[in-house]
């Protein structure tokens, strides 16, 4: 593969700036970004939901949004392994390393897409039926996910594009992108199911079209940008060596993803035994709770980039400063979040339902969760830190055992000796701070950011 040597000499804020401003910086974009992400996804949930009814609301959301994150997960996971890989080689100013690693996630992203496109087409209609998708909800739902697989290649290639930008520090493009994307999607979502009355076919429609064009625009950007992470369409292809270091680092994120959706699709499975009613219900408060996860999930890829640069570029002690920073702002975050979310809950489930059956046990479910939003603090920043330095085997085996496991064993366990959605939802503060108390003693005591810096031998390309 040919590369061309870039010297461009510009300061490295992550590696130099002051911490917790750095963080920001990098955060806030980062959450903007995400806050859009999510809004095209509640676009789909509001005009579904008003102008379709409840069947169709679920359909968008409920199962289909736990198989979606089941196939899509895993590929989004394994395609991680690249951000973090650029990020060190990034700090270590290794710029045909880099080169190399630009070019072989792009292949990736684009033979990954096209893998996860026939999957989830052809195997998502029996995982929904496994699930014990409610009659009136399965025929909208295969429709809608067979739809969105189609557009797989998009999404996937925007999201390793978007994951090269982060990881040399430019979190703010990707924002610019989600925003654009957005828009396009709100407006075929109103063209397509309120004008055209295409239902959640148009839904579908709208959303692969928006990740389409977010693709594009990440991109051009990459072709045309001029640094070490500069993209040359007839350089793509596969650096078996390169390919090899992304998937170690990439794949146990990749599978503890896979085991998080698994959990989840056998909570959904216990929830859609409860009805129609219940399942909206769920669908709605994960437009809510996704305040939540965005917010924790962009402090989670902040940590993971500032920590990949500093051990990239061997400031071990900025890396511990940048992590105790890191936790200090999400729990600050999680607290105040989870007092917004008990005080508006209900007028935020009546932007998106009248159905009142739907909205009692939808502010049941959010009285009850967002208080133990900040047990799962831990879980995020200390494992997307430790990704950062490459160390990711004991962190996905923490989250399989401690999430994951506990989870499953809950709901077969538990849940048919008090079938309620109390004794459902419970599984997930139980498992947040059982994964916690793993991370904070593997943490301090045995992990390779506290023990010793040894970032030459990982950054070693042979």
């Amino acid at each position: 593969m040919e590369t061309k040597e870039i010297t461009k000499t510009t300061e490295n804020k992550i590696t130099e700036g002051v911490i917790w401003q750095q963080l920001l910086l990098f955060f806030f974009p980062i959450l903007f970004g995400t806050f859009f992400q999510q809004l095209y996804n509640a676009a789909d949930a509001v005009i579904v939901g008003r102008f379709v009814g409840k069947e169709a609301l679920s359909a968008v959301g409920g199962g289909t949004g736990t198989v979606i994150n089941l196939l899509v997960g895993f590929f989004v996971g394994l395609a991680s392994g690249a951000t973090v890989v650029i990020s060190q080689y990034y700090g270590a100013k290794k710029s045909e390393l880099v080169n190399y690693a630009v070019h072989t996630a792009m292949a990736f992203g684009i033979v990954g897409g096209f893998v996860m496109m026939l999957g989830g087409i052809l195997t998502a209609p029996a995982i929904l039926t496994a699930m014990d998708t409610p009659q009136d909800v399965l025929g909208p739902s295969i429709l809608y996910i067979r739809i969105y697989f189609v557009g797989t290649i998009g999404n996937l290639i925007y999201n390793i594009g978007s994951g090269i930008l982060r990881a040399v520090g430019d979190s703010r493009r990707p924002l610019y992108f989600l925003i654009a994307s957005c828009f396009v999607n709100i407006i075929l979502d109103l063209v397509l199911i309120v004008a055209f009355d295409m239902g959640v076919a148009g839904a579908a429609i709208a959303t692969i079209c928006s990740q389409a064009f977010s693709a594009i625009l990440v991109i051009l950007v990459l072709v045309r940008v001029d640094d070490m992470h500069h993209l040359e369409l007839r350089q793509i292809r596969f650096d078996h060596k390169m390919l090899k270091r992304i998937i170690r680092i990439g794949f146990p994120a990749g599978l503890q993803s896979v085991m998080y959706s698994f959990s989840n699709i056998i909570i959904q499975t216990a929830i859609n035994s409860l009805g129609t009613d219940t399942v909206a219900a769920w669908t709605v408060y994960g437009k809510l709770d996704a305040l939540f996860w965005m917010t924790i999930s962009s402090f989670g890829i902040a940590i993971t980039t500032f920590v990949g640069q500093n051990y990239g570029a061997g400031k071990s002690e900025r890396v511990r400063k940048g992590i105790r920073s890191c936790l200090a702002m999400s729990f600050a975050a999680a607290i105040f979040i989870s007092i917004v979310l008990r005080i508006c809950g209900h007028a935020i489930y009546a932007f998106f339902t009248s159905d009142p059956e739907v909205m009692r046990i939808g502010i049941q479910i959010t009285w009850f969760l967002v208080p133990t939003f900040a047990t799962y603090v831990c879980v995020e920043i200390l494992s997307g830190a430790l990704r950062g330095v490459g160390d990711c085997w004991i962190p996905t085996l923490i989250c399989l055992s401690g999430i994951c496991l506990i989870r499953i064993l809950w709901i077969m366990l538990a849940v048919p000796r008090k079938p309620d959605i109390y004794t459902i939802i419970f599984s997930y503060p139980l498992t947040w701070c059982t994964t916690s108390i793993l991370f904070i003693v593997y943490y301090c005591f045995f992990s390779k950011i506290r023990i010793a810096n040894r970032h030459q031998k990982q950054l070693s390309y042979h």
